[in-house]
């Protein structure tokens, strides 16, 4: 039997783990405690798909042609620049006899681990996908080991909707966590917390202002960057207040976020561009907490920037799994007519 955290699929450098391996051995033959899924579609990241898509100019091909070279040198979809890689969608194609996820041949699931330590091998060279759009139709194999995390898809739902939403689903349910504790926290006051969303008519933005909200948040701040996400926005209803600025203005985030009424108690970081880590720490009141869930975010400069500012702020780094966090993820897609209405248009304008 392969180890559960998957030590035996890593060719380089000995001893790494899945994620932080320069290579992976993504052959389809299992080890007893695996699972082999047939690949229907990748997702990939929104900071690894706005890197390749800026590197390349929006060639489509360009960015097709990276995308399998990265996979095909490294036995996973990583990218070298981000770190990081996506989710898959596809049907359980073998089980093996140790497998402890539940799974069973036939199965069609989501995968809640990252692609980055994801053993991968695509067959069709990524032939329907244009490259322009995060959604990618593939085909071939990857292999889930002992210790992943898989979810099975939703009948009620379009797959490429669900995908989707299971791309972010550890985003609501942290979110969700962190507002309660605030929550707990003011008690004695009765009131909840300010929460800050930068990036909130992006997928996991929308998501994590619904999960706020229904945590207790008692007023929700919606930061974008441009009037166009501020209009879609204000339509789905999400936040109490909407403010229009680039958060990698540090004293502009700041200053647009007060205007609504003060400093954030918990300030959210969904967009997928650097630079925002300053604008965030200031953005948020003393003692509050800042979740930092892009991956374009440097962690250095968030704590050291905090550090140098004085900022008695909790900083959070999102690693993408909640118990529970799917089913988190999807009530709200289903409960939340704002979050459907955004998670429908992004993928209509990327079809």
């Amino acid at each position: 039997m392969g180890d559960p955290l998957g030590l035996h699929r890593v060719l380089e450098p000995a001893g790494a783990l899945p994620q932080a391996a320069q290579r992976l051995d993504a052959r389809p033959e299992l080890w007893a405690d695996e699972v082999r899924i047939a690949v229907e579609r990748l997702n990939l990241d929104a900071a690894s798909f706005r890197q390749l898509s800026e590197k390349h100019g929006g060639d489509g091909e360009a960015v097709r042609a990276e995308v399998l070279e990265i996979v095909g040198a490294r036995g996973k979809m990583h990218n070298p620049v981000t770190g990081s890689g996506g989710m898959l969608v596809g049907t359980v194609e073998e089980v093996g006899p140790a497998s402890t996820l539940g799974l069973a041949v036939g199965d069609r699931v989501a995968t809640l681990v990252s692609l980055t330590l994801t053993p991968l091998h695509l067959t069709d060279a990524l032939a329907g996908w244009d490259g322009r759009s995060e959604q990618v139709p593939a085909a071939g194999h990857a292999v889930l080991f002992g210790r992943s995390v898989a979810a099975r898809l939703p009948e009620d739902l379009p797959a490429e909707l669900a995908l989707a939403v299971m791309d972010v689903c550890g985003a609501p349910a942290l979110t969700a966590r962190h507002v309660a504790r605030h929550v707990d926290l003011d008690s004695d006051r009765g009131v909840g917390p300010r929460v800050a969303v930068v990036g909130a008519a992006g997928k996991s933005g929308s998501l994590c202002l619904a999960a706020a909200r229904r945590a207790g948040a008692r007023a929700t701040v919606g930061v974008v960057p441009h009037d166009g996400e501020a209009a879609t926005l204000r339509a789905a209803g999400l936040a109490d207040e909407v403010v229009v600025c680039d958060a990698r203005d540090p004293v502009a985030l700041r200053d647009a976020v007060a205007a609504t009424g003060g400093p954030a108690d918990v300030t959210v970081v969904c967009v997928d561009v650097p630079g925002c880590e300053g604008g965030a720490v200031l953005a948020t009141a003393q003692g509050g907490t800042v979740i930092f869930f892009s991956m374009a975010t440097s962690f250095a400069a968030a704590a050291l920037g905090a550090e140098g500012l004085a900022a008695d702020v909790t900083m959070v780094v999102g690693n993408g799994y909640v118990p529970g966090h799917a089913d988190v993820a999807l009530d709200l897609l289903r409960s939340e007519p704002g979050v459907r209405a955004l998670f429908e248009a992004r993928l209509e304008a990327h079809a």
